[in-house]
């Protein structure tokens, strides 16, 4: 391990959201506008809640972007070339030493197991990113996405084996060398690969964050089917649970219900509302404009007591198969030097690489 260091759980307080902004490019141009329009609604809640938003940016975007940001928007706008927005699976993650001190880390990424181009993706934060943290960018050769990747203040890190065992990710690569890849890279005590839940549609083929999120006080919130006891997801995902329970006994299950969104062509979407981000004391839940939002919205609140829930319009975000936690990644106080901090709290600014 390095320095005895641990990925951040996401409930740590945070200075910073990264993002990236839909150009005409990525996926989102069928929906241009509404995604743009989403974008600024999660921009805005991060602000509200006390952290600033690093903003990765076509260069020929970035005039017409700060036309739509408010001046007061605590945004440092990054011109930069990607492929498309999903920083969850991209960004850095971070991890922190004893004395709460930030550290990023990344893994390859080769677009969900080259589903998709992500060559431009891959090199974000060597290219763009790394420079505002105070500690020096760890690079692991292994692919991994961070939305693969889920952790508790104990060091006890989640992931799910139909991602992992992809073999276009990391050829053959076993289970157990996962393991040791996880503590040596992200320093933690535990590793725990889950078997059951899929939702159709799902690109990542199963990415944790999709399905089962720790809370700070020893809950599990799973993206459960209970409330659809005829729909095709309800065996796989009551297997979930059943494993989560085998696996995790200590913890009290807060289970989520599903619900039944396609898109034109009657294709089944991934619409998981547990794909939230946890922003210093709230959390920003995607809600997607069905009958089950009401529901999620209270099992949330009760699975997180201590925050506030702030439900967020996702349901363009689902039409590309992702939701809110799939194009955020929280950077943790401590992490990014102190003139990204001041930059950041100035208002809308162009960030000018050192």
């Amino acid at each position: 391990m390095h320095g005895n260091r641990t990925m951040a759980p996401e409930w740590h307080n945070i200075d910073a959201v990264m993002l990236a902004w839909p150009h005409a490019q990525t996926d989102w141009a069928p929906w241009l506008e509404d995604a743009r329009a989403t974008y600024l609604n999660v921009i805005a809640a991060v602000n509200r809640n006390n952290a600033g938003v690093i903003l990765l940016c076509a260069p020929s975007d970035v005039d017409d972007l700060n036309s739509r940001l408010p001046e007061n928007a605590r945004v440092l706008i990054v011109p930069a070339s990607f492929n498309d927005t999903w920083m969850r699976d991209y960004g850095f993650i971070t991890c922190k030493d004893s004395e709460g001190n930030g550290s990023p880390v990344e893994f390859r990424f080769n677009g969900w197991g080259n589903k998709f181009n992500a060559t431009e993706d891959n090199l974000a934060n060597q290219r763009y990113l790394a420079s505002m943290c105070k500690s020096v960018l760890r690079s692991s050769p292994i692919v991994a996405e961070g939305g693969a990747l889920e952790i508790d203040e104990d060091g006890h890190l989640l992931s799910t084996a139909q991602c992992l065992l992809n073999p276009e990710r990391n050829g053959d690569m076993s289970l157990s060398a996962y393991e040791d890849a996880f503590k040596d890279m992200l320093g933690c005590s535990k590793v725990t690969i889950l078997q059951h839940g899929h939702l159709e549609g799902d690109d990542t083929d199963g990415h944790i964050d999709t399905l089962v999120r720790f809370t700070p006080n020893k809950g599990l919130v799973i993206q459960a089917c209970n409330n659809r006891p005829n729909d095709s997801h309800f065996e796989g995902l009551k297997a979930l649970c059943d494993e989560c329970a085998l696996e995790l006994p200590e913890h009290e299950q807060f289970h989520l219900p599903l619900p039944n969104i396609v898109n034109d062509e009657g294709d089944r979407l991934p619409a998981s509302y547990a794909n939230y981000l946890i922003c210093n004391n709230a959390i920003l839940l995607p809600v997607y404009g069905e009958e089950e939002d009401a529901e999620a919205i209270e099992a949330v609140q009760r699975a997180h007591p201590n925050h506030i829930v702030e439900p967020i319009d996702c349901s363009v975000l689902v039409r590309q198969y992702g939701s809110l936690h799939c194009i955020s990644m929280q950077v943790p106080t401590n992490t990014l030097k102190d003139s990204i901090i001041t930059t950041l709290k100035k208002g809308v600014s162009l960030h000018a690489p050192s």
